[in-house]
């Protein structure tokens, strides 16, 4: 993986961003997503919330960079314990976060938090992009026990794809690339763990 990758991408997915929100309708943003009990505009959102998150979470990962491997491999093991009611918080915030932004402003974030991010990226040595920590792997499907500073700039895109592919909109029914695994295994990637359905 090359730090110009990473920009690049960055800049793609800002852009496909903004296209997803202006292109669709009214009645295709409240149509329920395939694979989470989210709505699509929901689950825009969250994708959304992946970038915020790693806005923050870079600053995590180059602290523990800096400490002694063990450090990290508790604090992950701490969060991991924490991992369903990581997913509850995780699931009803997006349920209201949409509304509470507005479609306009949730493009606006998603252009300054890109903007960060890369020009973040351009400022990291290949000594601080190389250096990293444990990581809660419960929470998510592509975090991995170790990732470098490198990986964690690349992983909200990860994120971005895995759910792009889970919105039933008009534009990604066209324009969405075969899932992989579905090509390997007749499956889709699987989705986010959610709190289970209430009776």
């Amino acid at each position: 993986m090359d730090p110009n990758d990473v920009y690049t991408e960055l800049d793609r997915i800002r852009a496909d961003f903004r296209t997803l929100l202006d292109t669709a309708t009214v009645a295709e943003l409240r149509q329920p997503s395939d694979g989470t009990r989210w709505n699509n505009e929901q689950l825009l959102f969250h994708m959304l919330f992946g970038y915020l998150l790693v806005a923050n979470l870079r600053y995590l990962v180059r602290m523990f960079a800096q400490l002694p491997d063990g450090a990290s491999r508790r604090f992950a093991a701490l969060l991991n314990a924490g991992t369903r009611p990581f997913h509850v918080i995780n699931y009803v915030g997006s349920l209201g976060g949409p509304r509470v932004l507005g479609h306009a402003r949730m493009e606006r974030v998603m252009d300054r938090v890109v903007s960060n991010l890369q020009a973040s990226l351009r400022r990291q040595s290949a000594e601080a992009l190389s250096g990293g920590m444990h990581f809660p792997v419960g929470w998510d499907p592509y975090f991995r026990d170790h990732m470098t500073l490198l990986e964690i700039y690349h992983y909200p895109t990860q994120h971005y794809e895995h759910h792009r592919r889970q919105l039933t909109l008009s534009r990604t029914r066209a324009t969405c690339p075969p899932d992989p695994a579905r090509r390997r295994t007749g499956s889709s990637t699987p989705p986010e763990p959610m709190p289970p359905q209430q009776p």
